[in-house]
């Protein structure tokens, strides 16, 4: 594999780790809403390495999805590539990183205790999408009354 990827790999997977431990640990402490809050700091991290990787991919990545339409093999052939398995991983990583900062600050905004909101937020970091389905269920009464209030609103 190539150093680059390799270095690319590491450096995205350690930043990433105070954004969650923020998360997890001191949800509503004004560190976790300086840099977590502000997207930019979110996902620089993950931003640039990608970038540093997606650049020289980019072409082949646009030619096979843009001349056929996907399916496993293709997608499976992709993937042999060490550095478009990487670049796979960086997308995993920005994809829970964003589905995670959301349910944080949906869980702010309901004032969801830290009992509540840190399991929810680890799964975010397995599986963004189980953690976003328990995130939505426990803030769910809270979306229900900014739904009526929009929906109402011009009325």
């Amino acid at each position: 594999m190539d150093s680059i990827a390799v270095a690319m790999f590491w450096i995205s997977s350690i930043l990433i780790i105070p954004f969650w431990s923020l998360m997890w640990f001191m949800p509503q402490h004004e560190l976790t809403r300086r840099f977590v809050g502000d997207i930019r700091w979110s996902v620089l991290p993950l931003l640039i390495p990608y970038v540093i990787l997606a650049l020289p991919n980019a072409p082949n990545i646009l030619i096979t999805f843009a001349s056929q339409m996907p399916t496993p093999e293709i997608v499976v052939d992709l993937f042999q590539d060490d550095e478009v398995i990487v670049l796979g991983w960086l997308h995993f990583l920005a994809f829970d990183l964003f589905i995670g900062r959301y349910v944080w600050l949906r869980m702010l905004s309901t004032k969801r205790p830290i009992y509540v909101s840190t399991p929810i937020l680890i799964l975010c970091t397995l599986m963004a999408p189980l953690g976003f389905l328990l995130g939505l269920l426990a803030t769910w009464q809270h979306n229900q009354v900014e739904r009526d209030s929009v929906m109402n609103h011009g009325k």
